[in-house]
């Protein structure tokens, strides 16, 4: 009997292909949006929409090869990525076994709008996705959950954000991903509370509004969400 944890198969039905996908969110239009690309798949003969990625090299680490297919495929280049979780079920490719390592982030709008201008990449809402290849559903919505997750113990929301901002504009990512509105007294007490952000001497000036004050993150909480 072949030990198959010392020594490797010759059968090619044991071969295997390690991929990575990426969850690219931002918030934009009043939705959390997802981006997407259009891809044309021999195996189901029709155009089918996916998220961003693809193979790894042979010497290539996962999160380069994330980063890299992003930048190619996307435009989208110097993203805080995160990783979020390994998707390996065993038909979940209809031609081989391939197991994909999947990472996450949320982006600023303005950054939102600089990836390459195509026909085939589209900024999605999260509530009206198009039919998606292989399991890319269940991997946005994994994504989402940790995204959600992540905003009672994380400065996350922050990446949604330019680096100064005002508080509604804070308090308007947070409604979004959450799906709910928020009271705007107690948010802005709690967010206050917990010494993330310091204020500027900044003001943003609306039309019919007062001038909002802006806001930035520490550099204690910008260096911590930047490692």
């Amino acid at each position: 009997m072949i030990d198959t944890l010392t020594q490797l198969p010759t059968s090619t039905a044991w071969l295997l292909h390690v991929s990575t996908d990426i969850v690219v969110f931002t918030v934009r239009r009043d939705h959390l949006q997802v981006l997407l690309r259009q891809r044309y798949s021999e195996t189901f003969k029709k155009s089918d929409w996916a998220l961003p990625g693809g193979y790894i090299r042979p010497v290539e680490p996962l999160e380069d090869c994330a980063l890299r297919t992003l930048a190619q495929q996307t435009g989208i280049r110097d993203v805080n990525l995160e990783q979020l979780y390994t998707f390996g079920r065993p038909d979940r490719h209809p031609k081989s076994r391939v197991i994909t390592v999947s990472y996450f982030a949320l982006i600023p709008t303005q950054q939102a709008e600089g990836f390459i201008q195509s026909p085939n990449i589209e900024w999605h809402s999260v509530t009206e996705l198009p039919e998606l290849y292989l399991d890319h559903a269940e991997i946005i919505s994994v994504a989402r959950q940790r995204l959600v997750s992540k905003l009672g113990y994380s400065t996350i929301a922050f990446q949604g954000l330019p680096e100064l901002f005002t508080l509604g504009e804070l308090q308007h990512v947070y409604e979004t991903i959450l799906g709910t509105p928020l009271d705007k007294r107690n948010f802005r007490k709690k967010v206050l509370a917990q010494e993330h952000i310091e204020q500027t001497e900044h003001f943003r000036r609306k039309r019919s509004h007062r001038p909002a004050r802006l806001y930035r993150l520490t550099k204690t909480e910008k260096r911590q969400a930047l490692s």
